[in-house]
């Protein structure tokens, strides 16, 4: 009996003593989200992840997208594993509609009590179930007036032949197509697809002027002058005026996208607690507020402007006035079958218009043919030369 209850203080003593010199497994949280879109600490701002791993112990894996549709296509192929994302509304719309988003535990988000009712109930998340917002904003026209001196009050700029060569457009379906449908006066969320016909036969129109398609390559284009005109997002416009003070903004007279970016918790995610954690954490006033200070967004909690610089707050290029506000459209989720079509006309746009793809398939084969006649016409020689 001695001997089993000496065995038995051995053991405890042992694990006892193993536990604390091997620590336990550090808790982490996977973030997916825009680039450009965190305070990293550069230039004395706040460096967002250093501080949330400081209070809470918990490691972020922080991985960058450059559009809502890398996004889609990386969780709808599975084997990802995010814990928080930040798609826009209407992608967060689709991502319920699929059953894709998990529902958060506000219990866990006592900071989302920071949040004004008017970001709250909105069409993409009715029940605020699968969302907290993170930031809002506008798109509109960027334009180095050191290059376009003419004025810049539409969209048709960017199919202007002087800018041949410097012009940009999004690489992504939805504000590619938005920008045509508001160009031709249709609503930013038409199903209409004889509408979507004349929307891509416009962008063909626009491909001889366009330097490239593009997402977040357009802050080295446009602050290096290698481009002069592109569509894109406010607050990156903000961001890219400080390195080329050359460079303007106009929101477009026929009208222009207002959205919001919110953060959510996927279905797949393996830390929702971590998640819920991390979500809270950005929503406090002074680190929202710190945030947008460095990313160059508007923050839809009231509060956190006390955080910002005064400067910021009055900026309608951020903040805009009513009456530019009543010229905006949001885009919505559309059904699967006009999604579909939408991508399917985008991919035909980028190749150059209907039978591209066939031509580039043909190309491609006749490639395959030469590269397989050659290696056939190589081991015959070889076996001629070696008498075999």
């Amino acid at each position: 009996m001695k001997k089993i209850v000496s065995f038995f203080f051995v053991l405890c003593t042992f694990i006892a003593i193993f536990s604390v010199v091997t620590p336990a497994a550090q808790r982490t949280v996977t973030v997916y989200n825009w680039g450009q879109y965190i305070g990293t600490g550069e230039d004395d701002t706040i460096d967002v992840i250093a501080e949330f791993e400081a209070k809470t112990g918990i490691k972020v894996n922080y991985i960058t997208y450059d559009s809502n549709e890398t996004l889609w296509t990386k969780l709808e192929m599975g084997g990802s594993n995010y814990d928080v994302i930040i798609p826009s509304d209407y992608m967060i719309g689709r991502l319920i509609a699929n059953d894709m988003l998990e529902k958060i535990n506000f219990d866990n988000v006592p900071n989302y009590a920071n949040i004004p009712d008017a970001y709250k109930n909105l069409d993409y998340d009715p029940n605020n179930e699968y969302s907290v917002p993170y930031t809002f904003g506008t798109v509109g026209i960027i334009y180095n007036t050191k290059y376009v001196t003419k004025e810049i009050t539409s969209w048709e700029s960017l199919w202007d032949p002087d800018y041949a060569g410097y012009t940009l457009m999004f690489d992504n379906a939805r504000d590619a197509f938005g920008i045509a449908e508001l160009r031709l006066g249709y609503d930013l969320n038409t199903e209409e697809p004889a509408e979507f016909e004349e929307c891509y036969k416009l962008l063909l129109e626009q491909k001889p002027v366009l330097q490239s398609y593009v997402m977040d390559q357009i802050f080295d284009l446009l602050e290096s002058g290698e481009a002069w005109i592109a569509p894109y997002y406010a607050g990156d416009y903000m961001t890219m005026r400080e390195t080329n003070p050359d460079l303007e903004f106009c929101f477009p007279k026929e009208g222009f996208n207002y959205f919001v970016d919110a953060m959510c918790i996927p279905a797949t995610a393996e830390h929702k607690k971590e998640a819920e954690l991390y979500i809270n954490f950005m929503c406090d006033p002074e680190i929202a507020g710190a945030n947008m200070d460095f990313v160059g967004y508007a923050t839809p909690e009231t509060a956190a402007k006390d955080y910002l610089d005064p400067d910021a707050v009055a900026n309608p290029i951020y903040y805009p006035d009513q009456d530019v506000l009543d010229r905006t459209e949001v885009f919505v989720n559309l059904p699967s079958e006009t999604s579909n079509l939408l991508d399917t006309l985008w991919a035909e746009v980028k190749m150059g218009g209907p039978g591209q793809s066939a031509v580039l398939i043909a190309i491609i084969l006749v490639f395959l043919a030469v590269y397989i006649a050659i290696i056939i016409w190589k081991k015959q020689k070889r076996k001629r030369e070696t008498g075999g």
